[in-house]
């Protein structure tokens, strides 16, 4: 008798465990869910931002007085000088949104981008737009972005030849 109580709480014991894993693996996959549906949401957040500031650079591309609204820059430059800054910009911020929704990776974003600096107008423009990356979190993604293409940026203009192996790919 002993033995059949025994093993009769083993049995309860067992379908306890049993039932705790299978509750333990139910919200192991609702935290996944979660976690994915908020990356998700978080892409889409940043596809919107993006689109908003694309909206809005481009009004500024096409209208010298909403360009001065944004003129920034610790000298003058004429509105065409402008003008291609801020396209530089969109070309810039377009290219880091791909890498932070997860379309390239590390390595392939400073492939576009050691192609797109290869310019020396984009070069000009980081340049002149230095002291807006210094309020920026250091350890922030944007950050380490603007430290890979300064790093960049000093190798392309010690070597504009042979621009395509300029550089030292990130590790991902």
């Amino acid at each position: 008798m002993a033995t059949q109580k025994l093993g009769m709480l083993e049995a309860v014991a067992a379908g306890i465990a049993a039932g705790g894993a299978a509750g333990l693996a139910v919200l192991v996959a609702q935290h996944r869910s979660l976690v994915e549906r908020r990356r998700h949401d978080k892409n889409v957040s940043l596809g919107r931002q993006q689109q908003l500031l694309y909206e809005l650079l481009t009004k500024a591309i096409d209208d010298p007085d909403l360009a001065a609204v944004l003129d920034t820059y610790d000298e003058d430059f004429p509105h065409a000088t402008q003008r291609q800054y801020l396209f530089a910009n969109i070309l810039y911020t377009n290219a880091l949104l791909a890498h932070r929704v997860g379309l390239v990776s590390k390595q392939e974003l400073f492939g576009h981008l050691r192609q797109t600096f290869n310019n020396r107008i984009v070069r000009d423009y980081w340049r002149a737009t230095s002291h807006h990356r210094q309020s920026l979190v250091s350890t922030s993604e944007e950050a380490r972005a603007g430290r890979m293409m300064d790093a960049l940026i000093r190798e392309l203009d010690e070597n504009d030849e042979e621009w395509w192996i300029v550089g030292q790919p990130p590790a991902e």
